[in-house]
């Protein structure tokens, strides 16, 4: 098995390396519709015999489809479909208390916080995920090396949290490539504060970039257009993205997952709690885009008590 990744590694490929470290794992993976890169991970995962993949989504007729594919070519794979509406806290609840009910499921191995909104908010893209990560966080430490694994972006270099305006003045000021880089780095400041709390616990926490995927995030946009909304928070931003179109490599599906399978099953990521993975090795800040206020504990620190406040629940680790 290769120990050194690139762009144009494939989930495929980690699988197959990784396959004594997938089989027999429960496997929560949310974000799962056809089409996207939740579904390209649990179908690719699906080939190393998991003991369970639980698939969660607030769609749970896309749910079931990717059910019915993994079933189709991997029968001898267990899912159990989840209903899960990150963008109501109400639901997130909801989806948590019938994940914990759960007698037969003891121990959670590996949660995958995949759903994301493209050019979206705070709310679905990150408090919708903290609360319900936290909540089912009982069932994750049981595991014998649980791991979280919340997918990202490089995008986060748009924007840092903005702790006294996260929600653009009740969205008179919103800017959707702002709104969605805060998010991103919220994911990313997430994994971070998990990893400290909770390292003592036995859990890994980290946070991806998948890369840049035509997947169904797209689907929804005028990508042209897009990209030139991006190009003036990128400039106010100093980054290089904001005079260089043709920075962006665009992966195939299966290109996009290697990173997600490489945070949630290598042994390489093992003493690296609370990073940043991309093209499926540990970001490097000197020449990865790693932004400092994605990585800066004080920041962690300061959004884990923001989302405790707008969550309404604290969770002492």
């Amino acid at each position: 098995m290769p120990v050194q990744y690139n762009s144009k590694t494939t989930g495929s490929e980690l699988v197959r390396g990784l396959a004594d470290n997938i089989k027999g794992k429960v496997i929560l993976t949310t974000g799962v519709s056809p089409g996207g890169l939740g579904a390209q991970f649990v179908e690719t995962v699906a080939a190393a015999s998991p003991a369970l993949l639980i698939i969660a989504g607030r769609n749970t007729a896309k749910v079931q489809q990717t059910a019915d594919a993994i079933a189709k070519a991997h029968p001898g794979v267990k899912t159990r479909p989840l209903r899960l509406d990150l963008g109501s806290l109400a639901a997130v609840r909801e989806a948590a208390a019938e994940v914990n009910s759960w007698d037969d499921v003891p121990a959670i191995d590996v949660l995958v916080n995949n759903a994301g909104i493209m050019a979206s908010q705070f709310g679905a893209n990150h408090l919708g995920h903290f609360l319900f990560t936290n909540l089912i966080m009982g069932k994750i430490l049981v595991a014998s090396k649980p791991r979280v694994v919340n997918v990202s972006s490089d995008g986060h270099r748009l924007s840092p949290i903005r702790f006294y305006n996260y929600n653009f003045d009740g969205g008179k000021n919103y800017h959707r490539w702002t709104a969605y880089g805060q998010s991103k780095t919220a994911n990313m400041l997430m994994a971070l504060s998990l990893g400290q709390k909770l390292a003592s616990s036995g859990l890994l926490a980290v946070s991806v970039h998948p890369g840049v995927i035509a997947s169904n995030l797209l689907a929804h946009l005028d990508v042209a257009a897009a990209m030139e909304d991006m190009w003036p928070p990128d400039r106010t931003m100093g980054n290089q993205w904001g005079w260089d179109k043709d920075l962006y490599e665009f992966k195939t599906a299966d290109g996009g997952v290697a990173t997600h399978v490489f945070g949630a099953f290598h042994p390489l990521v093992e003493g690296h709690n609370g990073a940043y993975l991309l093209d499926a090795h540990v970001a490097d800040p000197y020449t990865d885009t790693y932004a400092s206020w994605a990585r800066d504990p004080i920041e962690a620190d300061k959004l884990w008590r923001l989302s405790e406040k707008l969550v309404g629940q604290e969770f002492a680790y």
